[in-house]
């Protein structure tokens, strides 16, 4: 798909400009974003409303929640502005990976040539071993100054510790079906949309076609009990993920978020 077909489906998707006020300065040089949120299934239950227990019993182990409100990184929030991190790591190297199921290629750029190059909308028919995606690869000892900000979300599982995952993604990019142990997905900017599969339940898909190749193609033909577990998060919101559960991401904005893993 050339230039002009990606603009026109991405205006057909919804052409919006990112909102002017907390958007963090990352709706600059990222003009579209995608409008269909899509549907709910999940449950969201807000902090004041679910103790750890409950947490415990209901969900840790059997299905995906969306926690509201269940920690407070307006900090962390501030020192992820475009033009903060631009100031602070603008000449860090940052590896980017290829966003396939089984991701094979690294390319190591400058942070700001990442953001002022790379961070593109989506096209629907690039595969995800020519889309670079920064997220995971981050050196900790340069970016700890950062992390230290952030507040994990509270509810964890038994004798595991968490380790992060950082993330900015254009809009239209995600990552394909994959699997892992369990974790949470915060967005601090943007929206991010999510497909979740229990372990017993396989999705079909190709697993060097993006996220968005799915929806635009096999999502569609899907019957009624073949859909995943759905919903797109914003920020304040925490997504949990059970153990071994398939998902699958994407960035309805230009985003910025971080996973926080069980291990």
């Amino acid at each position: 798909m050339g230039q002009e077909a990606l603009l026109l489906f991405f205006a057909l998707a919804a052409r919006v400009k990112a909102p002017a006020d907390g958007d963090g300065g990352w709706s600059q040089g990222a003009e579209f974003s995608l409008k269909d949120e899509g549907p709910c299934n999940i449950d969201i239950r807000d902090l004041t409303s679910l103790t750890h227990g409950e947490f415990l019993q209901q969900y840790a182990y059997t299905r995906p929640l969306i926690i509201r409100g269940i920690t407070d990184n307006t900090r962390f929030r501030f020192l992820c502005s475009r033009a903060s991190l631009l100031s602070e790591y603008g000449d860090r190297t940052v590896r980017l990976s290829t966003a396939n199921t089984h991701s094979y290629s690294k390319v190591d750029v400058p942070f700001e040539e990442f953001v002022e190059f790379l961070l593109t909308p989506q096209d629907v028919s690039t595969l995800g071993s020519e889309t670079l995606y920064f997220f995971g690869d981050n050196n900790f000892t340069e970016w700890h100054s950062l992390f230290k900000e952030y507040k994990a979300p509270t509810f964890t599982l038994p004798n595991t510790s968490p380790a992060y995952s950082f993330g900015i993604a254009g809009p239209g990019t995600g990552v394909p079906f994959h699997w892992h142990g369990p974790g949470y997905s915060e967005v601090i900017y943007g929206r991010k949309r999510w497909f979740l599969y229990p372990p017993d339940k396989g999705p079909e898909f190709h697993p060097n076609r993006t996220t968005l190749n799915w929806l635009t193609e096999w999502y569609p033909t899907l019957g009624i009990h073949e859909r995943p577990f759905e919903c797109t998060i914003r920020p304040g919101e925490a997504l949990y993920f059970p153990d071994r559960w398939w998902h699958a991401t994407l960035n309805l904005d230009t985003s910025v978020f971080i996973s926080t893993f069980l291990g």
